[in-house]
């Protein structure tokens, strides 16, 4: 989940860059376009040959999808802000799968977190980029209980690959007209590959393998170390200093992360998982 975490944010800060070059709806065309490719070629998996599994692959997709509506939020709201908004999702999956007092109290605390370094109440917010993020959050918290079920589908990330060359299809009438010939020019087709390996085939892909052995509750409370990793980012590289209030919610989102993974429960198939080789 870290790594999932930590080449997320990169992939999206790359993509963020990339709006100079073309449109966001274009930017997303091309990150799932060269992802469905590179898994495609990898895993080369068989169409479904039953309407559960083609279901499956067709909510899966459009989830994925619907992930991308951070995309156009970032032309209307700082990285943060929209990081944050769209985190909300995973949160609230991470509340709904909770069963005992201290799962709820990791999920408000990283809750709590989460909103403390987005800071969305610091000024008034464009509206539209509210709703595109806070669409987005909802898409991510659908992904992880569809990413779940993939993993349980299937051994290997041929149902992964399906899912994102659906999401790759929904996205064409939308990154075409908006980018048009642009999507071809050598610089803009290099920097939509490093955003797809970066922010999809990686990511999705470590995520299909945590929730192999963790509970989307655990993998939504976990998510929100997102931020955590855009703040320190923007430390380290950019000499971004932060305030207390950032330092605090660092410190609350990791204490949330650590007690998350240090309850989360060993099931049976979690446990199967981690004994069957070549499972990740």
């Amino acid at each position: 989940m870290l790594g999932s975490v930590v080449s997320v944010q990169v992939g999206q800060a790359v993509g963020k860059q990339a709006f100079g070059l073309v449109e966001p709806a274009g930017v997303v065309t091309l990150r799932l376009g060269f992802a469905a490719l590179v898994l495609l070629a990898f895993w080369r998996p068989r169409l479904p040959t039953d309407v559960r599994s083609a279901g499956l692959v067709v909510a899966f997709g459009t989830a994925i999808a619907g992930m991308n509506l951070v995309y156009p939020a970032l032309q209307y709201l700082p990285l943060g802000v929209a990081t944050s908004l769209q985190l909300l999702g995973p949160l609230a999956v991470a509340l709904a799968g909770s069963r005992r007092p201290r799962h709820v109290a990791w999920a408000l605390l990283a809750c709590a977190g989460v909103l403390l370094i987005g800071r969305p109440w610091a000024g008034p917010l464009p509206v539209a980029g509210m709703l595109l993020a806070l669409a987005s959050g909802a898409a991510m918290g659908l992904y992880l209980l569809l990413s779940r079920r993939a993993g349980a589908a299937a051994a290997d990330g041929g149902t992964l690959a399906l899912a994102i060359t659906w999401a790759a299809a929904v996205s064409l009438p939308f990154g075409v007209p908006a980018s048009g010939a642009d999507l071809l020019r050598p610089p803009v087709l290099a920097v939509g590959l490093a955003v797809a390996l970066l922010s999809a085939v990686l990511p999705y892909s470590l995520d299909l393998a945590a929730l192999r052995r963790l509970p989307p509750r655990t993998v939504g409370v976990l998510e929100s170390l997102e931020p955590v990793v855009g703040a320190l980012a923007g430390l380290v590289l950019l000499a971004e200093v932060l305030g207390p209030a950032q330092w605090l919610a660092i410190a609350a989102i990791t204490a949330a992360a650590a007690g998350a993974v240090g309850s989360a429960p060993s099931d049976p198939a979690a446990r199967r998982a981690r004994a069957e080789p070549g499972t990740a």
